[in-house]
């Protein structure tokens, strides 16, 4: 079977839209339509049956029981091909190491290691408080963990232990509902 992307995707002003064939046969652009499973909207092309017919590679690029070439790719195939160029891109790249590097690892320890697994709130601004708490959090463990590894006598991390906890019930015990729930940090 010869596939979509084996086809080259060219421009005429005779025909603006359409495919051509490893064969160097045209496949025209048919139709846009409203693919019923995804809902997606996407381009039909379609070569009619006396376009094939004496190829020699007919077998293969339609099978046994089809008449025609008939194919569809979204309707944003454009956008996306832009996109790719542009992650593909010297800055593209650029971005997606800085990503990998700064945010990915922290969201990772919150996921596996700090019991991030479910965000079980009602609507972005509640999830974004989430986010930030946990952030804040890991920000927190992290400085504890510097300054155990620099201070002598411990006082500065006790106070900062103690500024922790009382921020954190502060933040936290608005969003105690039952008086008899009490949250140990």
């Amino acid at each position: 079977m010869v596939n979509v992307s084996q086809l080259i995707v060219q421009s005429n002003v005779a025909i603006p839209d359409h495919y051509v064939c490893p064969q160097g046969k045209v496949i025209p652009f048919t139709k846009v339509f409203s693919d019923h499973r995804t809902g997606t909207k996407k381009k039909e092309y379609r070569a009619r049956k006396h376009v094939c017919l004496g190829c020699p590679i007919r077998e293969q690029c339609l099978g046994k029981s089809a008449q025609e070439k008939k194919f569809s790719v979204t309707y944003y195939r454009d956008e996306y091909e832009r996109n790719i160029a542009r992650v593909n891109g010297p800055q593209g790249r650029y971005m997606k190491g800085k990503r990998q590097s700064t945010v990915e690892p922290v969201f990772g320890t919150l996921t596996q290691f700090m019991g991030l697994r479910k965000i079980n709130t009602i609507g972005l601004a509640q999830a974004n408080k989430v986010m930030h708490l946990s952030a804040i959090t890991y920000n927190i463990k992290k400085y504890l963990k510097f300054e155990q590894g620099r201070s002598k006598s411990g006082a500065g991390v006790l106070a900062l232990a103690a500024l922790a906890k009382r921020t954190f019930r502060l933040l936290f015990g608005a969003y105690i509902k039952h008086p008899k729930l009490v949250y140990n940090f």
